[in-house]
Formats: C-alpha cells, structure tokens, sequence
C-alpha cells in the first residue's frame, strides 16, 4: 500500500427499519481533522481524475454504486515512489480511504447506475484558491489504464 494510505474497513449495521454505517470518528486512529463533508456523484462508466492536494488529506467512500477508486504515489522522496493503488468500493465493499496530500487520486464508476461518494477533506473548499492540481485522466504521465482488465 502506498505510504500512508489508510483503509478501514465499514461495517453496515442492519435492523428492521434500514441500515446504519460509521464513516468517519474523530476517535479513529486515522482521522487527521475536518473540514468539510460534502457529497458528489458520477454516472456509470465515467471518469474523475486524476488530481491531488498540497495541504489536505481526503477521506473518501462510495455510499451506493460501486467505484474503482485509483492512488498513485509520485512523490520522488517516498518509499512507495510510482507505486498504484486500486481500491474496489461501494455497495459490495464499503471502505473508507484515506488519500493523503500529495498521492494523485481519481475513480471511475463501475456500477450500472450512477455512484454517490461521500469526502470528508480535513480542509474546507477555498473557492477563490482551490487546493486541487489536475492532470487529464488519459493523457498523462501516470502509467495507468482506466480500461476493463480482462478484456
């Protein structure tokens, strides 16, 4: 796993009435602090990436759907150097990951029907000086392939 990279695994608590599943506690031991919750969305066989963040950590879950979500690890100085992470999450695999500052990030929706993700970034949105360095999701220097592996 890249260095630093988090996962921890969710647990869906079912009863009569519907379900209930912890995302994130401030009393987990990867919980770095807060600044914003919000929700996105993407429709299947659609593309987010790639990009990163300089000051804040993400804390990113797929609430419905199913989602590819893809790391890679380009800082020079780090023992993970170019080093890729896939994390299959969502309605079959409820995870929570935390993508540090620095790590390239992006995903793609692998459910029939559009993926509702959940971030919890540990720094609010600056509108007027987004925090976000972007690369196209295809044409790049990352050695990545959002396509199918088996066909």
């Amino acid at each position: 796993m890249i260095d630093k990279v988090t996962a921890k695994t969710l647990k869906v608590i079912p009863d009569e009435r519907g379900r209930l599943m912890e995302i994130l506690r401030n009393d987990d031991d990867i919980f770095a602090g807060f600044g914003q919750v919000y929700m996105t969305t993407t429709y299947p066989q659609t593309v987010k990436a790639w990009h990163y963040h300089k000051t804040q950590d993400d804390y990113i879950t797929c609430v419905k759907g199913m989602l590819k979500l893809v790391l890679y690890d380009s800082r020079k100085k780090s023992p993970t150097y170019g080093e890729i992470n896939e994390f299959f999450i969502g309605d079959y695999n409820p995870m929570l990951i935390k993508v540090p500052k620095m790590i390239y990030h992006g995903w793609k929706c692998i459910s029939e029907e559009e993926a509702i993700v959940i971030n919890v970034p540990t720094e609010p949105y600056d509108r007027k000086n987004p925090d976000e360095y972007r690369l196209d999701p295809h044409v790049n220097n990352i050695p990545y392939t959002w396509e199918r592996k088996d066909g």
